[in-house]
Order: C-alpha cells, then structure tokens, then sequence
C-alpha cells in the first residue's frame, strides 16, 4: 500500500532549512518504502519579515530552539521583495531538467541562508542551481521564468493553503486507505518517525485482510 509524504516548502525559509536535516532522515529511513516529493509553498508578505533587523531576531530565536552552532545570515534580504520567485523556480526547474531531488533547492537555501548571497535574483539563482545540478544556466533560467513553472509553483502554493495551515514548513502523510496526517511547523524527527510507523503497521495489516479475503463483498 503506498504512502506518500509530501513537504511544503519555500526555498528561503530558515525554518525549511532546519528541517532539512529530518527530511534527509526520513528518507533513509523509509527509502523504497514510502514515497518522498517536495513542493513550493511560497511565503508572501504576510510570512516575510518586514525589514533585516526583524529576521535577524527570527534567525536568532530559530538558531537557539534547533542549537545552532551558527547563526543565519539576513544578507540576502531585499524588504521591497513581496515574494522570491527566483530560488523557488529555479528549483522547481532544475525539476524539468532532470534533477528531481534535493541538490538544487538545498545549494540555493544554503548559498542564501548560510553565505549571504542575493538569490532573489534571477541570473543569481540560475548560476547556483545550474553549478549545483550540472545544468546548462540558460536552459535552467529559461525554464525557471517560463509561466509552467510558475503556474505550478503557484498551483502548489494553492494546495498548501488549502490545507487551512500558515508554517513552512508542512508535512503531509498520505495513504491509500485514507488516512492523512498534517504536520505544520515541525522540524523533529521523533513525531514523524511515529506517524510513518503507525501507518506502515496499517497498511501492512490491510494487505493481510486483503490476502485472507479478498474485496469486500458488492
């Protein structure tokens, strides 16, 4: 019985990025087992800061909740930004050119997040994801600025919103049986690692009634 986990995302935030380490943990753990996809959530103004000072104080309160040994860097933020497109899209690109993992988005947070860089822009975000994904940058800011691409990143942020939650990042464990867990704001391992147990016993015993009889009846 397949289950799926799906992770909402946007590509700046900090608290995406200390997530990732439970992301990649997860997958280890489940690989072959459950099905991992991610998808852009876009923050709009309502989840930005509304100036450098403001996400210095959230980089330093998220730092000391997941014991950083470093602190963020804000050098990247641009207040007059109302979104980034930019570093979702190239990551959602990289997609279409055939990197569907976690390469591309993770070198664009860490160059923004970690080194300051300007990902917000365009020629910028391009450089980084196609250095990190082994891509043709032209090909990959073409794609990143095509309307499919945004129009999908768009779609997604949709169903993230749809979901009536308001933190990136989200989580969202899905069966084929119906079941559905929804994890808004979580970065630990241990509530997920639960969760996946719980309906992986579930589906197992599923597949034992299904084997000892069958459909159910018309």
């Amino acid at each position: 019985m397949r289950i799926t986990v799906t992770y909402y995302l946007d590509v700046i935030s900090s608290w995406c990025f200390w997530a990732e380490p439970t992301w990649t943990e997860l997958k280890k753990r489940y690989g072959g087992r459950v099905e991992f996809q991610w998808k852009i959530a876009l923050l709009d103004q309502k989840g930005l800061p509304v100036s450098r000072a403001q996400e210095e104080w959230f980089y330093r309160r998220s730092g000391m909740i997941v014991r950083s040994p470093f602190m963020l860097r804000s050098d990247w933020y641009e207040p007059i930004q109302p979104e980034y497109l930019a570093p979702n899209c190239v990551a959602e690109a990289a997609k279409d050119l055939g990197v569907g993992d976690d390469r591309v988005r993770l070198a664009l947070a860490n160059a923004g997040l970690r080194e300051g860089k300007k990902f917000g822009e365009w020629e910028i975000a391009a450089e980084i994801g196609a250095r990190a994904g082994d891509l043709d940058k032209t090909k990959l800011i073409e794609r990143a600025q095509s309307p499919v691409i945004e129009t999908r990143v768009r779609a997604d942020t949709a169903d993230f919103h749809a979901l009536k939650v308001t933190q990136r990042p989200t989580f969202v464990f899905d069966t084929e049986i119906g079941d559905r867990a929804v994890f808004s704001g979580f970065v630990k391992l241990e509530p997920f690692v639960e969760t996946l147990d719980a309906m992986m016993g579930d589906a197992a015993a599923y597949a034992a009634h299904a084997a000892h009889f069958g459909a159910p009846p018309a």
